[in-house]
């Protein structure tokens, strides 16, 4: 642990100063305003984007007990994905209204839909709120899909934009939101990592030994869908991270004691976000970096999937750690 916290801290740092490099078909210096109005946004984004994403997919693997789960697989993406289109077929007045009205659309959708998985929690088991999620998740995609073809030319492209995902264009107040996101979902984790810990031996035995399954519950699904709401409205369903990063991050400080792993976490969430960005920003056309995140997490989550050891509960991090 204190010897993976430097490390992939540095790595962050440097992975950083590549992405700020990272444009125009290589890397180069850029100059002032391209400095200031792209670049640093654009990796300040990735930043707060990764540790965002990371950290509520720390959470959910806790919560379900299950290696792939993710804050995407819950359906707030999809919600999201279904206000942005709901906002390119109302609103045709303009780009940059639509622009505008899609992420506020975004937005307002994720968090309703967190907000409804979060009453689900406090009367489903875990893994009914799992198959709820996905669920919930192919019912906005369809939806948004049968919206997407009475959409108009330009708003269908912004749209498909979007949904490609990307860390550029983001503004210093969109930031802010991101960042403000992230710093209350990093609080409410924190002060319920002793109860993710618990949890991960079963709902029954949280109980039994005085914690409070359903709390835990509630305050992990209010972190994860805020930070992902954030995320999703000013980046696009952006994937991967949140599978892999908490996996890294156990491997890297040797542990499932959650108030370890969840600011590794971030620090590895970070620096896949990073790796993905200056993937997509090194050719002279830039790509989704959604789709280098594919690329680079795909492979990641085959090899979990092939490790036996990959699931959390059976981690043997906690008892080693006391």
């Amino acid at each position: 642990m204190k010897r993976a916290v430097p490390i992939l801290a540095a790595a962050v740092v440097i992975l950083a100063g590549a992405d700020i490099l990272a444009g125009g078909g290589g890397f180069s210096l850029p100059g002032g305003i391209l400095l200031w109005k792209l670049r640093i946004p654009r990796v300040l984004t990735a930043v707060l984007a990764g540790c965002a994403l990371s950290l509520s997919g720390a959470q959910m693997q806790a919560l379900f007990r299950n290696p792939l789960a993710d804050p995407h697989i819950m359906g707030v993406s999809g919600g999201a994905a279904l206000g942005a289109a709901l906002a390119s077929l109302a609103v045709g007045t303009g780009l940059w209204i639509s622009g505008v009205s899609m992420v506020v659309a975004a937005f307002a959708a994720a968090f309703v839909t967190a907000l409804l998985l979060v009453a689900v929690s406090s009367r489903v088991s875990g893994n009914t709120l799992l198959i709820f999620g996905v669920l919930l998740g192919f019912v906005f995609s369809a939806l948004a899909s049968i919206l997407q073809f009475t959409a108009r030319e330009e708003s269908l492209k912004l749209f498909y934009s979007w949904m490609a995902g990307s860390f550029a264009g983001t503004r210093y107040l969109e930031i802010i939101i991101i960042g403000a996101a992230l710093l209350a979902g990093v609080v409410m984790a924190l002060v319920n990592a002793r109860g993710l810990d618990v949890i991960l031996f079963g709902e029954e035995y949280a109980a039994m030994v005085g914690a409070k399954p359903q709390s835990i519950r509630t305050l992990s699904m209010i972190s994860a869908s805020l930070m992902t709401a954030a995320v999703t409205a000013f980046c696009g369903p952006v994937g991967f991270v949140g599978i892999v990063a908490p996996h890294l991050a156990r491997r890297a400080c040797a542990s499932s004691v959650h108030s370890r792993v969840l600011p590794v976490s971030c620090l590895c969430g970070a620096g896949l976000a990073l790796a993905a960005d200056i993937l997509a920003n090194v050719w002279a056309i830039p790509l989704p970096v959604g789709s280098t995140l594919a690329l680079v997490g795909i492979p990641m989550i085959i090899a979990i999937l092939l490790e036996p050891s990959c699931h959390p509960e059976r981690s043997r991090g906690i008892s080693s750690q006391k």
